[in-house]
């Protein structure tokens, strides 16, 4: 090995009280670019006839504000390859800075965005460009997060700490729900259908400039240093060899993304449009569940730092392959609020077993120098084409008259996984993040 591929002896482990900063300040950034992203879901039962002919179905309305949705997911490997790339080759602190930035233009966008009463059809297409932007940009911040908190926590309690990335991506769906509630209780509903649905989004530039500041002062992480010194080819090139890898990461995520989409960003609109609970019920149970998700990440995480991360993956797999059409079954024929928010609390300690500990996971299996893009590009395939898409087909199984079949695809995804996850290598075993 030549001296320039020889790693420096200056770089050294990071101390608790500059990881626990760095985790924080990454923590929060995130939480921001999650807000911005989900606050579109949370507004979507006002803003949907906003964006629609006049003369269009409820059903209708949510069917193309959600297409829209989806379509943002589908650019999310496009971001995942380049700010993905970027972060192996240049640093994961940068790229987290240009993911935020890009959320910011997004937000705005969406802010001062035209109605279809006054631009006709030019209104949604702008809605789509305004999330194609914010869909690249979270594509490199899942990236990009899950590398740097991966990294950044130590070896004996990575599993723990490692799932605040899931914290504060749930965190951004409370805050959303939270932004929500508070307005629905200034506003009359027709005030948020005519401009309320755009202070969200105002917010959420102004926050994302925040975010802007906190991610400039992260530190690197010594990971990527030392990777920096070795590397030899292009973080793409490297990728190819670890094909295997890149699949797993696929069908891992699978079943995890599609329940978790199912049971979080598609909920109030099932709950209103099913289960035909009023908006401000739906709002409330949505802010109430998410606010229980998000705390349970870290005990998950916990639990895969004692026993591995593989029967916690079983947890998941087992119980949402038997679980999924019982439980959705049972929610869709409910009236009552408080048997709903406990029928999808129920779900969500299930799928916990997988959003606690996703990212570590996919992080472990992947070098330093390819990790970012190894974590990123299959987790955005598979989130575009099955996460993203959730909504979507779920609202056109209930538009053909057939909702059930829906939550029987939902069981057909985990079951996939499932099998991923009785054949895999618990990471924790064979991690490839450096120890310190």
């Amino acid at each position: 090995m030549s001296a320039s591929q020889t790693i420096p002896k200056a770089i050294a482990p990071m101390t608790m009280q500059a990881r626990l900063r760095a985790i924080f300040g990454g923590s929060i950034g995130n939480l921001i670019e999650w807000y911005d992203f989900y606050v579109y879901n949370s507004f979507a039962l006002y803003f949907a006839k906003q964006f629609s002919p006049a003369s269009a179905s409820a059903t209708t309305q949510f069917l193309n504000v959600f297409a829209i949705y989806a379509v943002g997911f589908f650019i999310r490997p496009v971001g995942g390859y380049v700010l993905g790339s970027f972060a192996d080759k240049h640093g994961r602190r940068g790229a987290l800075t240009l993911s935020v930035l890009l959320m910011c233009v997004g937000s705005l966008i969406v802010a001062v965005l035209p109605t279809y009463a006054t631009i006709g059809v030019a209104a949604p297409i702008l809605l789509l460009v305004a999330r194609l932007i914010q869909g690249i940009s979270l594509g490199g911040e899942y990236a990009s997060s899950a590398t740097y908190l991966s990294e950044i926590a130590g070896a004996k309690h990575r599993g723990f700490y490692s799932s605040f990335q899931y914290v504060t991506l749930i965190g951004g769906q409370v805050l959303g729900s939270l932004t929500l509630l508070v307005m629905q209780q200034l506003l009359s509903g027709p005030q948020l259908e005519s401009w309320g649905w755009r202070v969200p989004f105002v917010l959420g530039a102004l926050c994302a400039l925040f975010g802007l500041y906190l991610r400039r002062n992260l530190v690197e992480s010594t990971e990527f240093e030392r990777a920096k010194v070795v590397r030899r080819a292009s973080p793409f090139t490297e990728l190819l060899a670890h094909k295997k890898e890149f699949f797993l990461v696929l069908g891992l995520t699978m079943g995890g993304t599609t329940a978790f989409y199912t049971y979080s960003t598609y909920m109030p609109t099932f709950l209103v449009n099913t289960v035909k609970l009023s908006r401000d019920q739906a709002t409330l149970i949505s802010f109430v569940t998410l606010l229980l998700f998000a705390a349970m990440q870290p005990l998950f995480g916990y639990i895969s730092d004692v026993i591995g991360r593989r029967p916690v993956l079983m947890w998941f797999g087992v119980l949402g392959t038997l679980g999924t059409v019982p439980l959705l079954t049972a929610l869709s024929a409910t009236r009552d609020a408080t048997t709903a928010t406990l029928l999808i609390v129920a779900a969500l300690v299930i799928v916990s077993g997988y959003t606690s500990i996703n990212a570590v996971v996919k992080a472990e299996l992947f070098p330093a120098s390819v990790r970012a893009l190894g974590v990123g590009l299959p987790y955005a395939i598979a989130a575009s084409l099955f996460g993203g898409t959730a909504p979507l087909i779920a609202l056109q199984f209930k538009d053909w008259g057939a909702e059930t079949g829906f939550y029987w695809y939902v069981s057909g995804m985990v079951l996939i996984s499932l099998v991923v996850y009785g054949t895999m290598r618990d990471t924790k075993k064979t991690s490839r993040i450096v120890s310190d």
